[in-house]
């Protein structure tokens, strides 16, 4: 009998964790279908030609020759043809399966070579390096200043920060023993004035997952990040009232229904710049984050049936 009864309890536990996993599935899709992130791209999905979340830096047109040189040279960055899809004026530099695209503008922004962590806005973009060495040689050989490293949390990883010949802030991780994978890839660091509204877009309207909280001994801040394929995103708050400068820099999300994603924003009330465009390609939407700062959807032609 009182086998009899410990089958049955077993059968009762295991017929409510179903229940309790069918509920937990359930409560992800609904949240899920109130976020952006199922209409980014997704593994399985054929690559875009475009990347997948880019981020774009405008720049003085007159540093154009210096920018150039400095991402060859120094940084080890291959430009993209200008003839490949979406070229135009801008400079495309794909990393992974995103891209760093740089604007050149009349004029830059003043405010662009200031601290990154004393302006709000997009400031720091982080990439990765197998090791000091090459980097340290690279830079030395084309005329720059050696890249200092130094610790930079409680990994084995060391950092450095340098700036373009723009004034924009660049922290060169290395990483011994990575695979290339590892290293193929970007961090896009964000100043925000509110850390729990930042954290509210980039988490619940994109639907971006949001790891721990992780001090940085080399930036100083404490930081949240959010990684989609090979782009992270990552947000700290140092003072309300610093001084904004939300455009030289922005993201671009690629998507295959951008109409989706109009339909969440206002659903959200996220805020919106410039409205869903007409048919064509690209069809965008542009929105703003909390405070400012651009985050644009763009559906190209060959993005379309990627359902």
């Amino acid at each position: 009998m009182a086998g009899k009864m410990t089958g049955l309890f077993l059968q009762f536990v295991l017929a409510c964790a179903a229940i309790l996993s069918v509920l937990a599935n359930t409560n992800a899709q609904v949240q899920n279908a109130n976020t952006v992130r199922p209409l980014l791209w997704q593994p399985g999905m054929t690559r875009s030609q475009v990347g997948e979340i880019n981020v774009f830096r405008r720049f003085a047109t007159a540093s154009r020759e210096k920018m150039v040189e400095f991402y060859r040279d120094a940084l080890g960055l291959k430009p993209l043809s200008a003839e490949a899809l979406g070229g135009n004026a801008m400079i495309r530099y794909p990393l992974g399966h995103s891209e760093i695209k740089l604007f050149p503008v009349a004029q830059g922004a003043e405010m662009r070579t200031m601290p990154f962590e004393k302006v709000i806005g997009i400031r720091l973009l982080t990439l990765f390096y197998p090791d000091e060495a090459s980097v340290t040689a690279r830079f030395k050989e084309h005329g720059y200043p050696a890249p200092k490293f130094q610790r930079r949390d409680d990994t084995r990883a060391t950092g450095a920060l340098v700036q373009d010949p723009d004034g924009q802030w660049y922290e060169l991780v290395a990483l011994p023993g990575e695979s290339r994978e590892a290293l193929d890839r970007f961090e896009v660091g964000i100043t925000v004035s509110d850390l729990e509204q930042s954290r509210a877009f980039y988490r619940d309207f994109l639907g971006l997952p949001e790891s721990k909280p992780v001090r940085s001994e080399l930036l100083g801040i404490t930081k949240y990040s959010y990684r989609h394929g090979d782009m992270t995103l990552s947000i700290w708050a140092t003072g309300k009232d610093l001084p904004k400068d939300t455009n030289t820099a922005g993201l671009q999300y690629i998507t295959w229904d951008v109409e989706g994603v109009d339909k969440i924003a206002k659903a959200r009330n996220a805020r919106i710049d410039r409205p869903l465009s007409a048919p064509g390609s690209p069809r965008t939407i542009w929105l703003f984050d909390p405070d400012g700062i651009t985050n644009y959807f763009a559906q190209f032609k060959e993005n379309n049936n990627q359902r």
